[in-house]
């Protein structure tokens, strides 16, 4: 079965699997986070994501072209939300800790202690629900879901929050959704963690914040990938980043690995 991939994320762990360039050939796409268009791909079978997010995956025109859609198993996912919500705390925790002191003058920095700071997860799904229990642990934790809280509500979250962490799918409701005004909302020196998509927060509107100095920000997922934005000449402690790799720990890859060879092993069977 000829394979077509965007993704470089199972490299190495696919031994034996040889894959096409030519989409004109393509019985299987295997994708990361970047959008495919099935008009691209006349001889296609399956699509398989490599990661639990579906909002590059057009499922409904797959379907619809009788196209089968495969994405990691149970297991696997739960390694992904796991990690990625490790990750997510791993973030938080260097923006809190991002101004502690100079090594070369052995200055040390004013700072209030950890236990004292307010984190708000926005989204308490598979990932952001694992983020506030293990950052319980540390400081004071407060969540928004619009599922269970008033839209009203965010605001004020937001105002005394010293970090604010987001865990929500990217959706026509959701694009932008952190836009120039909830950015706004954040009291100075407060910090924006994303792990979740890099288009739920508007992209000029944090430039603006954070090259004024008034905000920090770390991020692992960006509006385009490899990102290449205007945010990129900011200073590393303004502007933490990672190329996308909250979740990518061996034994998820590991795992996806295995998906994807009885996502084609099913593909071959039917």
């Amino acid at each position: 079965m000829k394979i077509w991939s965007n993704t470089k994320t199972l490299d190495g762990y696919l031994p034996g699997i040889q894959l096409v360039a030519d989409k004109n050939e393509a019985e299987v796409a295997l994708v990361g986070g970047k959008a495919i268009d099935l008009n691209e791909f006349p001889r296609l079978r399956g699509i398989f994501k490599t990661g639990v997010g579906r909002d590059n995956v057009p499922e409904v025109e797959a379907r619809r072209r009788g196209i089968h859609c495969g994405f990691p198993s149970p297991a696997t996912a739960a390694i992904i939300y796991e990690e990625t919500a490790s990750f997510a705390c791993h973030l938080i925790l260097r923006c809190l800790y991002v101004e502690i002191g100079d090594f070369r003058s052995w200055a040390k920095l004013d700072r209030p202690s950890l236990s004292s700071r307010e984190v708000l997860v926005v989204g308490t799904g598979q990932i952001g629900g694992r983020v506030a229990k293990k950052m319980h642990a540390f400081a004071k934790v407060s969540t928004f879901d619009i599922a269970t809280h008033p839209p009203t509500a965010l605001k004020a979250l937001v105002s005394r929050a010293d970090c604010v962490t987001l865990h929500i799918p990217l959706t026509d409701d959701t694009r932008g959704f952190f836009d120039a005004t909830k950015l706004a909302w954040l009291k100075d020196g407060a910090a924006l963690v994303n792990t979740a998509r890099g288009a739920i927060v508007d992209e000029e509107a944090l430039h603006r914040e954070l090259a004024a100095g008034r905000l920090r920000a770390a991020f692992d997922v960006f509006w385009q990938e490899p990102y290449q934005g205007c945010l990129l000449g900011l200073p590393s402690e303004q502007f933490i980043v990672s190329p996308h790799v909250a979740s990518t720990c061996r034994e998820f890859i590991a795992a996806t690995a295995g998906d994807f060879r009885n996502f084609l092993k099913s593909l071959e069977a039917s």
